[in-house]
């Protein structure tokens, strides 16, 4: 490496700690508001919404910060010749693109607050696709007793069946 065109290991240093830091303030925000609002959606199962949240900030934070590990490239002529003015650039770059994602997630978060408040398709008489309508189960049917024929009076016999001439 050429130090003339490799930046400065302070730069290193403030860069990702900036960068960190701005990832984890922006999780923990996700993560405070969006526990309320997960609780709203899934507010007859708390603990989904404490999972649903925890994974949700889990990615935010290994996607944002494994972006601004892979835009910092200390290997440019900027980077030796102004450094401060290389970091803002890239800081501004996360920082762009922490947004994007943060609306991502609130896209995610509405889309699932939507399908939370939908009613169920046999609530609204909705078509399947063969074009019946879905039903609630009926309970399983109870067997209707059969009848016992009444026994035959003493002396009785059936008839013998007819006998038609008219066919061979």
């Amino acid at each position: 490496m050429d130090p003339r065109t490799t930046a400065p290991p302070l730069l290193y240093l403030v860069y990702i700690g900036t960068s960190l830091a701005l990832t984890l303030l922006l999780a923990a925000t996700l993560y405070r508001n969006g526990k309320t609002f997960l609780n709203d959606v899934f507010e007859d199962r708390p603990g989904m919404a404490e999972a649903v949240n925890h994974l949700l900030v889990v990615g935010f934070f290994m996607l944002n910060a494994g972006y601004a590990l892979l835009i910092f490239r200390g290997e440019d002529s900027r980077a030796a010749a102004r450094p401060a003015d290389f970091a803002m650039e890239r800081v501004g770059m996360l920082l762009v693109t922490l947004g994007v994602i943060h609306f991502v997630n609130m896209a995610a978060f509405m889309k699932i607050r939507h399908r939370a408040s939908q009613p169920t398709p046999a609530a609204t008489g909705a078509l399947l696709r063969d074009g019946s309508t879905p039903s609630a189960p009926s309970p399983a049917p109870t067997p209707t007793p059969t009848p016992t024929p009444a026994p035959a009076p003493i002396g009785w016999a059936p008839a013998p069946p007819a006998v038609r001439w008219d066919q061979p």
